[in-house]
C-alpha cells in the first residue's frame, strides 16, 4: 500500500468515519501489521478504554450426531457411529451443575442437527437446566438450529423463539454463520440455512429483544474480499436491528486428532493452510475498523491460542469469552494446546499479563464486576512472571 493511501485511511479512522468495502479490501492488502494494529486499538480503546471483558461460562454440546456433512467440520457424527452421543436432560443437568461453585453465569448450548430427536426436547431441556441453575443465563442454538427446529417441528420462527425465550433463552449464539458469500459458502456448507435465514433469524430475535453475538469462520477456502463482505452484511444488519452484542472471528481448525476411529472429517485440511497468527491478529483489527456499530470484538482463545488472545487485545479486541470448559466442537479436533477449561483466576492475570483491566460481565454485557487495573512495568518487573504457552 503506498504512502498516500495508508494516510487516507488513517485520516479516515481517526476521524470516525465509516469504512467502505474498498478501504477493507485494502486494509488487508496491508503488511504493516503494527500500523494496523494501531488504528484498530485507537478504535477499540476509543469504544472500550483498556478494560476486557470475559465471563465464567460452560459450553454444552448436548449431542453431535447431525444430519449435516460440512466440509469444515470434524464435530459432526452419524447415527449409529463409535462416539456419536445424545445427552439425557438429566447428564445436562448433572454437566452444567459441576460449575455452581465456581458462580457460573453463563450455559453456551451448540448442538448437531440430530435427525430424530424431536422438538420438544430442546424447550425441556431449557426448562430444567434453568430450574436447576435460577441466576445462569441460558445462550442456546445457533441460528442453523433454529431454521432446523422449524423443520422438524413444523412451526415458523417465530414461535419457536417465543417458546424458547419462555424456557428461559436468554440469547442466541452466533454461530452458523461461517461465511455468507454464495462463492465460498456452496463448497463448505452441507445445510440449508444462508445468509437470507440467518439473518431472518437474528432479526427475528432482535425484535423480540434478544441480544445475540455474530461470527465468521475465517481461514479456509475464503479470500479477504468475502471477510469484508461478510462483516459489511452484518454491519447492514446491526444499522437494521441494534441486537448483536459483539463480533467473534473464529479461526478455522484443521483435524490433526480427530476421534479414536482415526477419520479424517474435515473434507477440506488438504487444500487448505490454518491461518498464521500474524494473518489472525490482521483479521480481529480489520473487523474491529469495519464493524463501527458493534460495541465489542472478542477472541475465543480456544480456537487461537492464549498468546495471541493477548496480542489481540492490542489489535481491536476487548473481550476473551470466558472459562468455556469442555468446548468439544474444536477440542474435538485439533491438537491445539488450549486448555480444557480456564478458571476465573487464570482469566484475571492472563489480561492483567497483557497490561489491561478485567472486567467481569454477563450474557448481555451488563457488567458483573470490575477487577484492578493491571500493575505497573515498575512492579511487574520486580518480581518473576508467568509466561504463558
Amino acid at each position: 500500500m503506498d504512502a498516500g493511501r495508508k494516510r487516507e485511511l488513517e485520516e479516515k479512522v481517526y476521524a470516525g468515519e465509516r469504512l467502505s468495502r474498498q478501504d477493507g479490501e485494502d486494509l488487508y492488502d496491508s503488511d504493516d501489521l503494527a500500523w494496523l494494529g494501531r488504528l484498530a486499538h485507537h478504535r477499540r480503546t476509543e469504544t472500550n478504554g483498556d478494560r476486557v471483558m470475559f465471563n465464567v461460562n460452560r459450553h454444552l454440546n448436548l449431542t453431535n450426531v447431525c444430519s449435516a456433512s460440512c466440509a469444515y467440520c470434524s464435530f459432526q457424527r452419524k447415527p449409529g457411529e463409535k462416539d456419536a452421543y445424545t445427552m439425557r436432560i438429566e447428564e445436562a443437568v448433572r454437566k452444567a451443575k459441576e460449575m455452581q461453585d465456581e458462580q457460573l453465569t453463563e450455559l453456551h448450548i451448540v448442538n448437531g442437527l440430530h435427525p430424530t430427536l424431536p422438538w420438544r426436547y430442546y424447550p425441556k431441556v431449557l426448562r430444567e437446566l434453568k430450574a436447576a441453575l435460577p441466576t445462569v443465563k441460558l445462550k442456546a442454538f445457533t441460528a442453523t438450529e433454529v431454521q432446523w427446529f422449524e423443520k422438524i417441528s413444523g412451526l415458523p420462527a417465530d414461535e419457536i423463539l417465543d417458546e424458547l425465550i419462555d424456557a428461559g433463552l436468554e440469547s442466541l449464539t452466533g454461530g452458523g454463520a461461517e461465511i455468507f458469500d454464495w462463492e465460498v459458502r456452496q463448497h463448505i456448507v452441507d445445510h440449508a440455512c444462508h445468509w437470507e435465514d440467518w439473518s431472518r433469524i437474528h432479526r427475528l430475535a432482535h425484535s423480540k429483544g434478544l441480544k445475540t453475538p455474530s461470527t465468521m469462520l475465517y481461514g479456509h477456502i475464503e479470500e479477504p474480499r468475502h471477510r469484508v463482505d461478510h462483516v459489511l452484511r452484518l454491519r447492514e444488519l446491526q444499522d437494521e436491528t441494534g441486537g448483536f452484542t459483539v463480533f467473534i472471528p473464529l479461526r478455522y481448525q484443521h483435524d490433526f486428532v480427530d476421534s479414536a476411529d482415526g477419520k479424517i472429517r474435515n473434507r477440506i485440511q488438504a487444500k487448505t493452510t490454518m491461518a498464521s497468527p500474524a494473518e489472525s491478529l490482521k483479521t480481529f483489527a480489520v473487523s474491529r475498523l469495519l464493524f463501527d456499530n458493534v460495541p465489542h470484538v472478542k477472541c475465543f482463545w480456544v480456537m487461537h491460542g492464549l498468546s495471541v488472545a493477548q496480542l489481540s487485545l492490542n489489535f481491536g479486541v476487548d473481550d476473551l469469552d470466558g472459562s468455556v470448559v469442555e468446548y468439544k466442537i474444536t477440542h474435538d479436533a485439533d491438537s491445539y494446546g488450549t486448555p480444557n477449561t480456564m478458571h476465573r483466576e487464570d482469566l484475571l492475570n492472563l489480561i492483567w499479563d497483557a497490561g489491561f483491566q478485567p472486567v467481569e460481565r454477563d450474557t448481555r454485557y451488563n457488567v458483573v464486576r470490575e477487577y484492578d487495573v493491571p500493575p505497573t512495568l515498575a512492579q511487574r518487573r520486580a518480581e518473576p512472571q508467568q509466561v504463558w504457552a
